[in-house]
């Protein structure tokens, strides 16, 4: 009687773990698919050196894209604008008023300055 059990307690255990690395394995995950840095040209009240980016989010719930905009290189905070990508991006052009991404598809996307200057 006690070997089915051990048997048993063996296979809940191995599920278990197969769950847990499974989660593990596919747990969210970021990646930049495009960066641009604020040229010396542009400057902004705030004196920082700003970035875009594209990141890709991916999580167990599917797949999502945000731009992201503002002054830390590990873009742990910025402003972010969630977006829908079916092509790359083409360009990234900064100006005085904020910065202006354009996508392969035609489409294009302004940030105003307001939005990302001062650490928002």
């Amino acid at each position: 009687m006690k070997a089915p059990l051990r048997l048993l307690g063996a296979l809940v255990l191995g599920v278990a773990l197969g769950v847990a690395l499974s989660v593990a394995a596919c747990w969210p995950r970021s990646e930049v698919l495009y960066r641009s840095a604020q040229p010396p040209t542009v400057a902004y009240g705030d004196g920082s050196s700003h970035l875009l980016a594209l990141v890709r989010r991916s999580s167990l719930l599917g797949e999502s894209h945000e731009i992201v905009v503002g002054r830390d290189p590990s873009l742990s905070y910025g402003h972010r604008v969630g977006i829908e990508v079916s092509g790359p991006v083409r360009a990234a052009e900064w100006t005085d008023a904020g910065v202006r991404v354009s996508f392969g598809t035609g489409h294009e996307l302004f940030v105003p300055a307001e939005r990302f200057v001062g650490g928002r």
